[in-house]
C-alpha cells in the first residue's frame, strides 16, 4: 500500500471510531484524535471506506493515469470485472463495450475470461494433490491477510494469478505492446497493480468510471442487445461463485467463505490441521466481490444480483487457450508483534479507572471489542486512553462534581418539570436543607417559589441571564441568583449566591448614614439661627454660609 490506496481527510473525521470498530484487523490507529491507516497491518478490504459516516476515507483516484494511457496514443484494453452485472442493472457487456469505446478505449472484455484460466489452475491442482489444501488466490485482500498474518498458512495458497492479471496477460500475449485498464468494485485490486504492475497498467473502479463517462457526457445504450454466450466464469464474483464454475474432484471437498471474520476463523483451522482435501474459497468481502467496497450498494441486493448473474453466466467455459505459465509468488510480509504483559496491561486498564473485571464494561464504544483489547492498543500507540466513552463519562463527570460541589455559589438544576435534578452543598446550606435525598427529584415549589424557572422557560430567548437581588422569607436570606434555560437539553440551571451578610451590612450602613443625616439637619438648623443672630448683629449675608451647609448636608445625604 506504498501509494496509499485509501487517505485520510481530516477535516471530516470526527472521533467516532466507526472505523476502529469495523476494522477486522484493526490496522488504524488514532493520533490527535484522527484516524489513520497502518499500511504494514491493513488489508485493504475497505470497510472503514465503507462505514466512516462523516466521508473521512477517500481512495486514491487513479482517472487521471487512466486518461493518460489512452491519450499517448497506444492501444488500450479495459478488463471489467463479472461484478458489473450487478452494479449496472440491465447491462451486457457490448453495452460497457460501446460506452468504453467512446471514452477511447480500443476494446473491452470480460475479466470473467481471465478467472476461466485461473479455474482451470485450481482443477489442475487439485487433481495433481500435492496439497492437502488449496486457497483460492483471487481476492488480493485474503492473500495479504495472509501474507501478513498467517506465515504458516502461506504453503496453502494456490500459486497462481488472479483473474485479474491473467487477463491482463491474455491480452497483453494477444495485442503486442498494448496498455491494459481493469476495472471492477475493488480497492485492493490498486494495491495488486502496485505490487505487479508487469499484467495490469491500472485499476479503476466503477465509482471512478461513473465519473469519468460523467465527464465526457457518455451513457450507456441499453438499445445494444447482448452477443454470444457467458462463461461459467461469471459467477466468480458470488458466494461460491469460483466452486460453481469449477470441474468438481469427488474425492475433494470444496467449501466457500466470505467475509474477513469468517477468512480469520478458517484460516485458524487451516493452521491448527483441522482441515484437509478441501479447496477453500475465500473472499474479504461479504458476499464476495457483489459487495465489495466500491460497488453501488444502493443498486446491489445480494440475493437477486445472484440470480441475474446466474442468468447471464453460461453452462460452458469462454473459449481460451490456457496460458503456458500461471505461476505467482507470494513471499511473506509478516511482522512479529510483541504482545505487552498482563501487568502493562492492567496499569492501562487502572488510569482508566477499571481496577476490577467488573469495571471492565467491554462496551465496544472505542472500537475494540474488549477493554483489555483497548489497553493492548493503547500500550502499542495505536489508541489513548481518552477514546474509552464510559472513562470519559466517569471523568467528566467527577471534574463537574468536584467543582460543583466545591464552588461557594449555590447551583441548582431543574428538569422541564420543575423538579430538582440535581443540587450542590451551598445551595442546601442557603435553604437549610440538610440531606440531599430530602429534595433530590422533588418539586422545585418545595422549597421555592417557581414562578421564575417558569418565565425562563417560557420566554428562553428575553429571558436575562443577569443576576437579580431575592429575599427569600422562608429562610430570611437574601440571594442574587442568575436563572439559565438550556432548551438544548431542556434543563434550567439556577446559579444563587448568599448576600445575607452583604445585605444587613447595606442596611445597617443606610440606617447609620440615615441618622448622621438627621443629625446633621440638626445642627444646621440651629447653625443657621445662630448665624442669623451674628448676621444680624455684623450687619452681613448670610447666604454664603447657607450654601456651604446646605452643601454639606447634601453631601452626607449621598452617603446613604
Amino acid at each position: 500500500m506504498a501509494k496509499n490506496c485509501i487517505q485520510l481527510k481530516e477535516s471530516n473525521c470526527k472521533n467516532c471510531y466507526k472505523c476502529v470498530r469495523y476494522c477486522p484487523m484493526k490496522s488504524i490507529r488514532v493520533v490527535n484524535g484522527h484516524a489513520e491507516i497502518i499500511p504494514e497491518e491493513c488489508i485493504l478490504c475497505g470497510r472503514c471506506y465503507v462505514y466512516c459516516p462523516q466521508n473521512a476515507k477517500r481512495l486514491r483516484d487513479d482517472l487521471q493515469i487512466a486518461r493518460e494511457l489512452i491519450s499517448g496514443g497506444g492501444d488500450v484494453y479495459a478488463s471489467v470485472a463479472p461484478s458489473y452485472i450487478a452494479n449496472y442493472k440491465n447491462l451486457n457487456i457490448e453495452i460497457m463495450r460501446s460506452a468504453l469505446k467512446k471514452l477511447g478505449f480500443k476494446d473491452a472484455e470480460e475479466t470473467a475470461v481471465g478467472a476461466t484460466v485461473v479455474k482451470r489452475e485450481y482443477e489442475r491442482i487439485i487433481r495433481e494433490k500435492n496439497q492437502s489444501v488449496i486457497i483460492s488466490s483471487c481476492c488480493h485482500s485474503v492473500n495479504t491477510l495472509i501474507q501478513k498474518q498467517y506465515p504458516d498458512v502461506l504453503p496453502y495458497l494456490a500459486p497462481v494469478l488472479s483473474p485479474m492479471q491473467a487477463h491482463g496477460k491474455l491480452l497483453r500475449e494477444k495485442h503486442k505492446n498494448c496498455r491494459v485498464v481493469f476495472i471492477g468494485p475493488c480497492i485492493s485490486k490498486k494495491d495488486e497493480v502496485d505490487k505487479y504492475p508487469e499484467y495490469i497498467d491500472c485499476a479503476l473502479t466503477f465509482e471512478e468510471l461513473n465519473r469519468w463517462m460523467s465527464s465526457e457526457g457518455v451513457e450507456f445504450d441499453y438499445t445494444i442487445k447482448p452477443g454470444g454466450s457467458g462463461g461459467r466464469a461469471r459467477w466468480f464474483p458470488t458466494r461460491g461463485g469460483i466452486i460453481e464454475s469449477m470441474d468438481l474432484q469427488k474425492d475433494f471437498s470444496y467449501f466457500s467463505v466470505d467475509g474477513v471474520e469468517n477468512c480469520l476463523n478458517a484460516l485458524e483451522d487451516i493452521r491448527d490441521g483441522n482441515i484437509e482435501n478441501c479447496f477453500v474459497e475465500m473472499s474479504a468481502c461479504s458476499s464476495s466481490c457483489i459487495g465489495g467496497p466500491v460497488m453501488m450498494h444502493d443498486n446491489v441486493f445480494h440475493v437477486s444480483s445472484c440470480l441475474t448473474i446466474g442468468k447471464t453466466a453460461g453452462e460452458t467455459d469462454f473459449d481460451v487457450a490456457q496460458p503456458e505459465d500461471m505461476k505467482k509468488r507470494f513471499d511473506s510480509e509478516y511482522r512479529r508483534r510483541s504482545m505487552p504483559g498482563s501487568a502493562a496491561v492492567d496499569e492501562i486498564l487502572r488510569q482508566m479507572g477499571k481496577k476490577t473485571k467488573e469495571q471492565e464494561l467491554n462496551c465496544g464504544s472505542c472500537g475494540y471489542p474488549t477493554c483489555r483489547e483497548k489497553a493492548v492498543a493503547v500500550i502499542n500507540g495505536k489508541a489513548d486512553m481518552t477514546m474509552c466513552l464510559p472513562f470519559l463519562k466517569e471523568k467528566a463527570e467527577s471534574f463537574s462534581d468536584t467543582i460543583i460541589n466545591n464552588t461557594p455559589n449555590g447551583i441548582m438544576v431543574l428538569n422541564d418539570k420543575l423538579e430538582i435534578q440535581q443540587i450542590n452543598k451551598s445551595a442546601r446550606q442557603i435553604m437549610n436543607i440538610e440531606h440531599l435525598s430530602d429534595v433530590i427529584n422533588r418539586p422545585v415549589v418545595d422549597i421555592l417559589n417557581p414562578t421564575d424557572y417558569m418565565l425562563a422557560m417560557m420566554n428562553e430567548k428575553n429571558h436575562s441571564r443577569e443576576a437579580t437581588r431575592k429575599y427569600l422569607k422562608k429562610y430570611n436570606k437574601y440571594i442574587d441568583e442568575i436563572i439559565i434555560y438550556d432548551a438544548e437539553y431542556n434543563i434550567i440551571i439556577s446559579i444563587m449566591k448568599d448576600v445575607t451578610y452583604e445585605e444587613i451590612m447595606r442596611e445597617q450602613k443606610a440606617e447609620q448614614s440615615k441618622s448622621a443625616v438627621e443629625i446633621t439637619d440638626r445642627v444646621v438648623k440651629k447653625q443657621m439661627r445662630v448665624v442669623q443672630e451674628i448676621a444680624s448683629l455684623l450687619g452681613e449675608t448670610t447666604a454664603e454660609t447657607k450654601i456651604a451647609l446646605t452643601k454639606l448636608k447634601e453631601t452626607l445625604s449621598s452617603d446613604e
